[in-house]
Formats: structure tokens, sequence, C-alpha cells
């Protein structure tokens, strides 16, 4: 099978194992970790922060960051397709008592300085709870894996702070960000309070993501990743599948954005589906199509292809270090049989 769903479904390769076996590790609840002590501070170099936290979850992370900027009955403002809105079931209301409040960015998920602006609370404290967070997003995985330019997440952040917010930025796919604009993580990171940064996606690790942020705001994350649960032990052989990824993961993911272009010149004129391609921009292809989504999964999984379903007629394909160039013609082959 060629399987597009994602790029959380690689698996680690032999040299991640090997690092993974090889790892020096200790009670991270004590801190005694050195694996995972080595990837806190190596991301947070990375990043630009003064601080990172290792998490089990990228959904974990997000909600870290969440509550530690935010107080009950206070609301955080999302664009409508962000994935903290859609995929982490509500995770912000349940545990942490804040609604979450939309907007329509079109633009990568990135709103302009008028949008936030027409958000604008009254001073009417009585009545209207207090907005004090925006959650950003770099890559959009529900606009297609598309990017914000620095500048406009940093315009963004800089209205945001204008109106008494922090800025979380949900960087689970940041580094494809990064390999697509030619830049150093830090310059997409600098706009933000905190970044939650994934290592299970394209960097190709079983597990992990990491809350970064300041010194002073790590200390009420890890009081927050503490009470979900997500204190971990001799987590030094996770924490060294991503060092691991760091080395060797991060500089090859314009490999995949590669994949995922050709895909999509293979897909062109196909039948029964369109894709624009001027919105691929990293490892994500939704694709639109005429018969309802399941059914053209359900074929291609028939014809050797996973897809995965993000809409009534919207699929998408995601390219990841386990597929290879060539197996994107063969793929193309089958979805367009599948849509047809």
């Amino acid at each position: 099978m060629i399987d597009l769903r994602s790029d959380t479904v690689t698996r680690p390769s032999e040299g991640m194992r090997a690092a993974m076996a090889a790892a020096e590790v200790g009670d991270d609840v004590y801190g005694e970790d050195p694996s995972v002590n080595r990837l806190e501070a190596e991301v947070a170099r990375l990043l630009g922060k003064e601080a990172a936290l290792f998490c089990p979850s990228g959904t974990m992370s997000n909600l870290i960051a969440i509550l530690t900027a935010t107080h009950p009955g206070e609301e955080v403002l999302v664009d409508k397709e962000a994935h903290v809105l859609h995929y982490e079931l509500a995770g912000a209301a349940v545990i942490g008592g804040v609604q979450l409040r939309n907007f329509d960015a079109r633009n990568a998920g990135c709103p302009t300085g008028d949008q936030l602006r027409a958000l604008e609370r009254l001073n009417d404290p009585g009545h209207e709870p207090r907005t004090s967070l925006l959650c950003l997003e770099q890559t959009h995985n529900r606009r297609g894996g598309t990017v914000a330019a620095p500048e406009e997440l940093r315009d963004a952040a800089r209205t945001a702070r204008e109106m008494g917010m922090l800025v979380h930025l949900d960087g689970a796919r940041l580094g494809n960000a990064a390999a697509r604009l030619g830049i150093p993580l830090r310059d997409l990171a600098d706009c933000a309070d905190s970044v939650n940064f994934s290592l299970s996606k394209g960097l190709g690790c079983p597990v992990g993501s990491l809350w970064v942020g300041s010194r002073e705001a790590r200390e009420r994350a890890h009081v927050w990743r503490k009470r979900l649960g997500g204190g971990m032990r001799q987590a030094g052989v996770l924490a060294a599948a991503g060092l691991y990824a760091l080395e060797h993961q991060l500089p090859r993911l314009v490999e995949d954005h590669e994949k995922a272009r050709r895909l999509t010149r293979a897909l062109h004129g196909a039948r029964g589906l369109q894709v624009d391609a001027d919105r691929v921009h990293t490892n994500i292809v939704l694709l639109e199509t005429e018969r309802p989504a399941d059914e053209v999964i359900s074929r291609a999984a028939g014809e050797g292809v996973l897809l995965t379903a993000f809409g009534q007629h919207t699929v998408r394909c995601v390219t990841h270090l386990d597929v290879s160039l060539a197996q994107m013609d063969e793929a193309a082959a089958a979805i367009g049989r599948a849509a047809g």
C-alpha cells in the first residue's frame, strides 16, 4: 500500500532505532533524563526560545499552551479551520474552561491586523469574556499545508499584543514551513510567546511534540503537563529519536514537498477531481472530488492507495519519508481511477 493518509504513519528508520536503543536515560519527572534535556535545549535553540518541554503529543502541547496562557472564562481567537478547533476534542473548553472564537483567515490561516481589530471586545467585563490568546498555525493543515509569510505572522502577533493577547503558534509542521521558505525555524517562531513543535509528523519519530517558550512560562507548562498525565520517566529512548530526526530528517523535508508537487502534476486534468497547484506549498495536497470523498477513498484503497477525507468532497494526500518520488506517479494513476 502507498499510505498517503498522513505523515504520522512513518516508522522509525534503522538509524533512529539504533539511536533509541543506545539512548542515555534517567527519570524525567525529576528532570534527570539527559537525552530529554538535550532535546529540549536543542529545540529551544533552533526556535530561538529560552526553554522547551517534551510532551507525548501535539494535542497535549497545544492544550498546555492554552492552559498556561489563559484563565477559566476567557477566550482564545483561532482560525475557523484550525487544528485546535477541529481535532483536539474541545480540550480547551473541557479542561481549561475557555472558549474558542473563530475568524476566517484564508491566507494560510493568518489573520490581518484589521481582522483581529474587528473582533476586539468592548470594555465590558460584566458581560463579555476577556480575549487572552491568539492561536496561529504554520503550516496550516486544513488549508492544505499552506505557509504564511513571516511578516504576516508578525503583523498578526503585533496587533494581538496591542489588544492585550499572548500569541501561540501551532507549529506542528513548522519544519515544512521553514523548508518552503528557506529560512531558519527561529524566523517563524519569533512571532509567538509559545510554540508547539512536532516530532511525529514529517520528522518520522514514533511519538512526541515539544512546547517551546520562556523559562518562566515553562514552569507553569510543566505543572500542566503533570496535571494532564504527561509526566514521563525514562523518556530518553523517545527523545533520542527526536535528536536523530533533527539531524537527519529536518534537512530532507524539501524532498517531501517535491513528492507533493509531482503528485499534483500527475493528477492535473484527471477526470472527477480538481487540485489547485498554487495551494500546494509543502507536503499536503487537497483534492476536490465529484464523487463523495468516502467513495473515492474506498476505491483508492482497492487500488492500493490510502487517503483521508477532509470533507464531503475533499480528500487529503500527505507525502512523507516512507513513500518515494516514483510512487507518486503510481499513486496518481490509482487516485485518478478511483475519482473518475
